[in-house]
């Protein structure tokens, strides 16, 4: 076709179909024959724009990629701009390039609303990452990841605050771990301060209380390390509930009042603050307690302690190695961890508690010896999901 142009001066176009011309063009511009590429472009626009229109991404990839295809570079800036949701619906809108769905995204005159926006924006990130499970509910954390890393610099240009919050819970909520965390947190606080909103409300509540923890003594980041001991691991992200269910100051410091609150709970952290000092000490019981004189028999509690408050890093983690002995349950004391690894005992403040050498644990967790009183102390009950 081209060596017919090239000799004979003319060309019939009507005989190709529209891919075989956008193969001509290629050609043409390899050859540099500046008066074919002029030819075409005008074809293509005047004669096959509803093609175009519908293999947008091809047609937008190839003009990019050649400085000599002006017209068709006009053409797709045009139409970008005043038809915006016909690219979204194009044939392979998946193929755009980043640069070209940011473009897309933020132009002034898109009419198209935000969750549609977003929909779109999914679905290319999607595209991107065939591997991805086809429910977001069976995503691994590496998933989320890939995908998170596809959209990051297409999420700051989504309006998510004027979703509505049907549409927030159904369609942004599943897909949330590829949201930046601080950009999360806002959008969900955003639709929980809003008056009537009728979304999955305990769900959504239940993500602003896994960031914050109610504690006199520990902080959130003690709480984030301590939710990786107890799924053993040193890169997991998952941040566990800690649900407050007695405080010494508030529930009183008695052996008895602990089993009237604690007994039969699973899934326990004790935290203590050691009076006239900054340690803080604990243990994981993943058991129920109880009062019967038993011992407690599981291999995954711990105990541990941290220095002061001000420092996670400062701490000793403490598996248990006999599990026979894991906890103790009398009616006489507090929580007890091992043959005395920990043991919370006394009827004033605990101030008979004891943590002498290893027993049951791999380790001691605390330097002193002899007896310590207990300033405040906190029972938290582990919610999983």
């Amino acid at each position: 076709m081209i060596l017919r142009y090239i000799y004979g001066g003319r060309l019939s176009l009507e005989e190709y179909d529209t891919s075989d011309i956008i193969k001509i063009l290629i050609a043409s511009s390899e050859l540099n024959l500046q008066e074919l590429i002029t030819h075409l472009q005008s074809f293509l626009i005047e004669n096959k724009k509803s093609w175009m229109e519908q293999n947008f991404g091809l047609i937008y990839k190839t003009s990019f990629e050649n400085n000599s295809f002006s017209k068709l570079q006009n053409f797709c800036t045009e139409f970008m701009s005043k038809e915006p949701e016909k690219v979204f619906n194009s044939i392979d809108f998946t193929s755009l390039s980043e640069n070209s769905l940011i473009s897309l995204i933020q132009h002034d005159s898109l009419q198209i609303n935000v969750v549609q926006v977003w929909e779109h924006v999914l679905k290319w990130g999607i595209a991107q990452n065939p591997e991805l499970p086809s429910d977001p509910s069976n995503y691994s954390k590496d998933n989320f990841n890939s995908l998170k890393n596809t959209l990051q610099k297409c999420i700051p240009f989504i309006n998510f605050f004027n979703l509505s919050h049907k549409e927030f819970s159904n369609k942004v909520y599943p897909y949330k771990k590829i949201i930046p965390k601080d950009l999360r947190e806002n959008i969900i606080k955003h639709f929980i301060d809003q008056p009537h909103y009728k979304i999955e409300q305990e769900t959504i509540t239940k993500e602003i209380s896994l960031r914050s923890i109610d504690s006199r003594i520990i902080t959130i980041q003690h709480a984030e390390l301590i939710s990786k001991w107890i799924d053993r691991s040193e890169t997991t992200d998952k941040m566990y509930e800690f649900k407050l269910i007695l405080r010494g100051s508030r529930d009183g410091f008695s052996p008895s009042k602990f089993h009237e609150i604690c007994d039969n709970q699973s899934h326990t952290i004790t935290i203590v603050k050691v009076k006239g000092s900054n340690e803080i000490l604990g243990g994981y019981n993943p058991i129920i307690w109880k009062s019967d004189g038993s011992w407690g028999v599981t291999e995954d509690s711990f105990v541990f302690s941290f220095k002061n408050k001000e420092n996670i890093e400062n701490h000793i983690l403490s598996r248990v190695i006999d599990k026979e002995l894991a906890t103790y349950n009398n009616f006489t004391n507090g929580p007890v961890f091992g043959d005395g690894d920990l043991e919370l005992y006394g009827n004033n403040c605990y101030d008979q508690s004891i943590c002498i050498d290893d027993m049951s644990y791999d380790k001691a967790i605390r330097e002193a010896v002899g007896c310590f009183s207990v300033e405040e102390y906190e029972i938290f009950q582990i919610i999983k999901d």
